[in-house]
């Protein structure tokens, strides 16, 4: 079945005034849609990989026909990051992760501050355009780390928990090079709920 742009959960306007809504149009309707159909037609030349999802053709990158590898690395990494992206993010956001994954983060980082400050100098390191990720290996330990342009955490094994968009077209329009600015108001997005039941699902205990 071929990939699709899944709905946003909440209107363009639903994350302002920290994300404006012409930037979540362009971006979801867009940037992503663009991802999708690019993916799309890299596997129409492979119909025997119909079946996988984007995160098992994404952990299997090496085994991906090599004409359509470099596709398939870009657009469906973009589709899958994307897709998370919009999730994990939703109106009335922010605040301190409660529970369970609150507590990982704590004993993990220190403290939930700590962990903005090394996710947002992930994310203002990332030279050009890529992601800043909380991400978990297979036995839940967590991390962060930045890649580039739509590389995706599933290609070196690890799951993502929540992360963010620095390519400039997440947030140019509203903060123009200020990337400082749209990252700490990034974090008021946060969907605190939708991250916690992706942070269980990839629990070991």
């Amino acid at each position: 079945m071929a990939f699709q742009v899944p709905p946003l959960a909440y209107p363009f306007d639903a994350l302002e005034p920290h994300i404006d809504a012409k930037t979540m149009e362009i971006h979801h309707d867009k940037h992503h849609a663009t991802y999708v159909t690019n993916a799309n037609a890299a596997l129409d030349k492979h119909p025997e990989l119909a079946a996988k999802t984007v995160e098992d053709l994404l952990w299997g990158i090496n085994e991906v026909p090599e004409d359509i590898r470099t596709a398939i690395r870009n657009n469906a990494g973009g589709h899958s990051n994307h897709s998370i992206f919009w999730s994990i993010m939703g109106p009335g956001g922010g605040g301190n992760p409660p529970g369970r994954l609150g507590d990982t983060i704590k004993s993990t980082f220190g403290s939930y501050d700590a962990f903005k400050e090394q996710l947002t100098k992930a994310g203002l390191g990332q030279f050009g355009s890529g992601w800043a990720w909380l991400l978990a290996d297979k036995n839940g330990k967590m991390s962060i780390k930045s890649y580039p342009n739509q590389d995706s955490p599933y290609m070196e094994g690890l799951t993502p928990i929540l992360g963010v968009d620095v390519w400039e077209h997440a947030y140019y329009l509203k903060y123009q090079n200020k990337r400082a600015d749209y990252l700490a108001a990034w974090f008021n997005t946060l969907n605190w709920a939708a991250i916690e039941v992706r942070f269980s699902s990839i629990w070991v205990a």
